[in-house]
């Protein structure tokens, strides 16, 4: 999901493009993607970020148009569509610290197929590594979605809640301080470790 207008970041790139260590950080989420069990790859896009479906689409990526009205009405809107249907695994493209593993989790905990999963991390562990929580699962507010979900075959309109304590997940990079903070990581000791 890479065509929001990402106002909140206030970088002088689309919000997809905003590099992290040198690389646009949808980039980085596609290369974790590409590494995982995932078998098809869509990229979906508006008129919000035009550089960034030429940069997708220069790359072979397959961009699929969205109205760039919010992610769940994107979402929506995309599942509406005959080439794609569930299950549906959806991420933000400002995950720049995601890797296969961590979607190779996920797509396991998925492994009948059927359902929904929303995965969170606590937002005391966004606090903690000094990352903006900038929404919050309902009721519980101690939960953070990251941007990763899960849309499964069924129509049961309860999903599941999957919670991740992993910093990979929860730098969602919606400020600069957020992109400093993912910057960082990517230079520590920590993330050769992961």
């Amino acid at each position: 999901m890479c065509g929001g207008k990402g106002t909140r970041l206030e970088s002088p790139h689309e919000k997809p493009l905003h590099p992290i260590g040198g690389t646009p950080m949808v980039d980085r989420v596609l290369a974790a993607l590409g590494e995982s069990a995932v078998e098809t790859t869509y990229a979906a896009v508006s008129s919000n970020a035009p550089e960034t479906r030429t940069h997708l689409e220069s790359a072979g990526v397959t961009t699929v148009e969205t109205a760039g009205e919010g992610y769940v009405t994107d979402l929506m809107n995309l599942l509406e569509r005959p080439e794609i249907s569930p299950p549906v695994l959806t991420v933000a493209a400002d995950l720049p610290l995601l890797e296969s593993p961590v979607v190779d989790r996920v797509l396991a905990a998925h492994s009948d197929g059927t359902g929904s999963r929303t995965v969170c991390v606590p937002a005391a562990l966004k606090r903690r590594l000094g990352v903006s929580v900038d929404s919050r699962l309902e009721p519980d507010d101690h939960l953070a979605p990251t941007g990763v979900n899960v849309v499964g075959t069924t129509d049961d309109s309860t999903a599941m809640t999957d919670v991740y304590y992993d910093p990979r997940l929860a730098v969602n990079v919606n400020r600069l301080e957020d992109a400093r903070v993912a910057t960082e990581w990517l230079r520590s000791p920590a993330a050769e470790g992961n």
